[in-house]
C-alpha cells in the first residue's frame, strides 16, 4: 500500500538553524574571495552552493513557522452588503463564507495537535506580522479553540454550484453558534438570485429579519410580507387551505397538524372527520377554511348536510320535488320521523328521509352518505373520537389569529392583505413568518406544521403542472419545532418542483424526539444531501456528524531505542528503530466539534466536498428603501 510522506509540523523549525548556518557559509567564503583575494571562481561557487542550501532550508523553516503562526486562527469577521453582493455576483454559485478544503493532512494535523500543547508552539507577534495574521488573530475571549481554522494557513472564498444544494441543506449547531448568521447569508443570497422566498422562524430572530429586509432592499425587491401570531394587526393573512387539487388533500392537512403521538385510529378518525366536512363544503361551492371547519366539527355538520341535500335533490329530483318533501317535513315535526340529532332542523329531517326513500336506490352521492353517517353517529361518542382535532382547530382559530388563518374577504373592518402560498409564489415575494414558539409552542408547531403541508400541495401542484419556472427557497429555522411528513416529502421530492430547502437544528436529539425515534430522524435527515456543523455539544449529534463526514487513514510515527553493556570493557551496542502505522479515523473528530469557535463550521457538500469554513456577520444595519 502506498503511504504517503509523514507530516510533523509541530515542532520547532530545526531548518532555520541549518539556514543560518548555510548562511554563514555565503559570508565565509565571500569574505575570502573577495577581501582575502582566494581563488574567486572556486570559491563564488561554494557561496552560490550555501547560498541555494541556505534558501532551500529557510523556505522550509518559513513553511513550519507559517503554519505555526496560523494556529492562532481567524477572529469573526463582518461584511457590509455592498462586499456580500459582490461575492456573490455569480448566481449559479453559492458562497459558504470562507475557508478550504479539508482532506487527510489537515485531519493529521489536528490529530498531532491532541498530543501536544498547542500553546507551546504560539509564536511572538514579529511572526505574526511577517507572515500576516496579526491583525485577524482570534482573541481569547471568544468562544472555541483557535487552531482548527488554523491548521491551514490559506483560505480562500468558498463556493459550490446552486444545483449542487437542490437535494436541501441541513444546518446543525448549539444555540448561538452561527446558524443564524449562515442563514442570513444564505437567504440573502437567494433573494439576490430572485428566489421566491420563504421563512419559518420559531423564535422570530431580529437579527435574520433585519438582514432579509436589507436584502430586499438592495436587490430592488419588495419588503418581506410578514406574518406575526403576537401581533397580525401589523402584517398580513394567510390562508392555508387555499391551494388543493382534491378535497382529501385538506382532510390530510389537518391530520399533518395533529400532535406526533396521536394513536393511529384517532388519526383515521380526525381524517375523516375534517374529510366529510371538506367534502360537502366543497359540493355545495363553500370555500373551506380552519375556522368554517372547526365550526362543523364542534357544533355538527348540519349546517353542510342541509344545503347539500337540497341541492341535490333540485338537480336529480322531479321537478315537483317541493311538493313531495312537505308532507316529510310536518311529519317530522309531529315526531313521526326519527330524528338523528337534536340539532338537525324538520326540514333536514325530511331532505334525509327524502333522499334514502326516493332518490339513493337509483343515484347515491358519497359525500352525502357521509355526512348522513355522521349526522346518525352518537354525539358522545363523536366528541370522543375527534377529541385531538378540536385543541389543535381552537388553537388556530381562536381570537385574532382565527382571523388571520382564516381570513374573512368581505370584511370591511379588516384592511390586511389576504395572501396565500400559491400568491406568494406567483408573486415572487419574499415571506418571513415568524411563529412565536417561545410563549406558545404548541400553537406554533401547529402554524409551523399546516403552513408546511400547504407548501407541500403546492409543491405537488407545480410538478403535476410543470410550473416550475421560480425557484422556491425554504428556509426552516429550528427545524425540531415543526417537523412534519408534508416537509419530510417536501425534503424527499420537491427538488421535483423547483424547491430548495435549508433547515436547521440544534441537537439531533430533539429531531429524534419530535418524529418518535433515533430511526425516523435519520430517515429525515437522510433526505438533506448537504450538512453544514457549526459547534455541537450533543454526544448523538457529533456521532451523526462524523459519520457523514466519514473517515481517513490516521498516520503515527513509534519511535524505540535501546542500549547494551557488555561484561567485556569498550563493548557497547544501541539500536534505534522507527514504525510508520495507520488506523482509521474520523476525518473530523468528534472532540474538535465541541471545541469550534462561533461562525466557524464543517460542511459536507457536493456528494462528500468537505470543506472548513467561517461565515462572516453581515452589518446590522437595515438599509432604508
Amino acid at each position: 500500500m502506498l503511504i504517503r510522506r509523514y507530516e510533523m509540523p509541530w515542532r520547532v523549525a530545526y531548518e532555520g538553524y541549518s539556514a543560518w548556518a548555510w548562511f554563514a557559509g555565503i559570508a565565509y567564503f565571500s569574505y575570502f574571495a573577495f577581501v582575502e583575494g582566494g581563488p574567486r571562481d572556486l570559491l563564488t561557487g561554494l557561496a552560490v552552493t550555501c547560498a541555494g542550501l541556505c534558501l532551500w532550508r529557510a523556505l522550509a523553516a518559513s513553511r513550519i513557522l507559517k503554519l505555526r503562526a496560523a494556529l492562532v486562527g481567524k477572529a469573526m469577521e463582518a461584511i457590509d452588503s455592498a462586499r456580500l453582493r459582490k461575492l456573490c455576483s455569480d448566481n449559479n454559485q453559492v458562497f459558504l463564507g470562507f475557508g478550504f478544503e479539508w482532506g487527510p493532512k489537515h485531519a493529521q494535523r489536528v490529530y498531532e495537535l491532541s498530543k501536544v500543547n498547542v500553546r507551546d508552539f504560539a509564536l511572538a507577534r514579529f511572526w505574526l506580522r511577517l507572515f500576516g495574521f496579526n491583525a485577524e488573530a482570534q482573541p481569547d475571549t471568544e468562544i472555541g479553540v483557535s487552531y482548527i481554522h488554523g491548521v491551514e494557513p490559506q483560505e480562500h472564498p468558498i463556493y459550490r454550484p446552486l444545483q449542487n444544494f437542490e437535494g436541501g441543506t441541513c444546518i446543525v449547531g448549539t444555540t448561538q453558534s452561527g446558524k443564524g448568521v449562515c442563514m442570513s447569508i444564505l437567504a440573502s443570497q437567494a433573494i439576490y438570485r430572485g428566489d421566491v422566498v420563504i421563512i419559518l422562524d420559531p423564535k422570530n430572530s431580529e437579527r435574520l429579519k433585519n438582514n432579509v429586509i436589507r436584502a430586499c432592499a438592495d436587490a430592488g425587491r419588495e419588503p418581506p410580507l410578514d406574518f406575526h401570531p403576537a401581533f397580525p394587526e401589523r402584517g398580513i393573512r394567510l390562508d392555508p387551505m387555499a391551494n388543493w387539487q382534491k378535497a382529501t388533500e385538506l382532510a390530510s392537512r389537518i391530520h399533518s397538524i395533529l400532535p406526533a403521538n396521536t394513536d393511529g385510529a384517532f388519526g383515521a378518525f380526525a381524517w375523516n372527520a375534517a374529510n366529510v366536512v371538506f367534502q360537502g363544503m366543497v359540493e355545495i361551492e363553500d370555500r373551506p377554511n380552519l375556522r368554517k371547519l372547526a365550526h362543523f366539527v364542534r357544533s355538527g355538520i348540519e349546517g353542510v348536510l342541509e344545503p347539500l341535500l337540497e341541492r341535490f335533490i333540485q338537480a336529480e329530483g322531479p321537478t315537483e320535488w317541493r311538493e313531495a318533501v312537505r308532507p316529510l317535513v310536518r311529519a317530522a315535526n309531529e315526531g313521526k320521523l326519527r330524528r338523528p340529532s337534536e340539532q338537525a332542523s324538520d326540514q333536514l329531517v325530511a331532505y334525509v328521509a327524502y333522499y334514502e326513500r326516493e332518490l339513493a336506490a337509483l343515484k347515491r352521492n358519497q359525500s352525502i352518505d357521509a355526512l348522513i353517517a355522521v349526522l346518525r353517529h352518537n354525539r358522545d361518542h363523536y366528541a370522543k373520537i375527534t377529541a385531538n382535532l378540536l385543541p389543535v382547530l381552537d388553537a388556530l382559530t381562536s381570537g385574532t389569529l382565527g382571523k388571520s388563518l382564516a381570513p374573512d374577504p368581505f370584511d370591511p373592518s379588516d384592511r390586511r392583505p389576504i395572501m396565500d402560498l400559491g400568491k406568494v409564489v406567483r408573486g415572487g415575494h419574499v415571506m418571513y413568518i415568524a411563529l412565536d414558539s417561545l410563549p406558545d409552542p404548541t400553537v406554533a408547531s401547529a402554524i409551523g406544521a399546516i403552513i408546511l403541508a400547504d407548501l407541500a400541495a403546492l409543491s405537488g401542484m407545480r410538478y403535476n403542472l410543470k410550473h416550475q419556472d421560480s425557484r422556491i427557497t425554504l428556509f426552516v429555522d429550528e427545524v425540531s419545532n415543526v417537523i412534519n411528513r408534508p416537509l419530510i416529502e417536501i425534503l424527499n421530492k420537491g427538488a421535483e418542483s423547483g424547491l430548495q430547502v435549508v433547515c436547521a437544528m440544534q441537537t439531533f436529539s430533539d429531531l429524534a424526539e419530535r418524529l418518535g425515534s433515533a430511526d425516523a430522524a435519520r430517515m429525515a435527515l437522510g433526505n438533506l444531501n448537504n450538512l453544514i456543523a457549526f459547534r455541537s455539544k450533543d454526544l448523538q449529534t457529533q456521532e451523526f456528524i462524523s459519520e457523514t463526514f466519514g473517515k481517513t487513514y490516521i498516520h503515527d510515527v513509534n519511535v524505540s531505542h535501546g542500549t547494551r553493556f557488555d561484561d567485556h570493557v569498550h563493548e557497547f551496542s544501541a539500536s534505534l528503530s522507527k514504525s510508520l502505522s495507520s488506523t482509521r479515523e474520523d476525518v473530523v473528530p468528534t472532540e474538535v466539534l465541541v471545541k469550534l469557535p462561533n461562525l466557524q463550521y464543517f460542511a459536507s457538500v457536493s456528494g462528500g466536498r468537505l470543506y472548513k469554513g467561517r461565515v462572516p456577520i453581515l452589518n446590522r444595519q437595515v438599509a432604508a428603501r
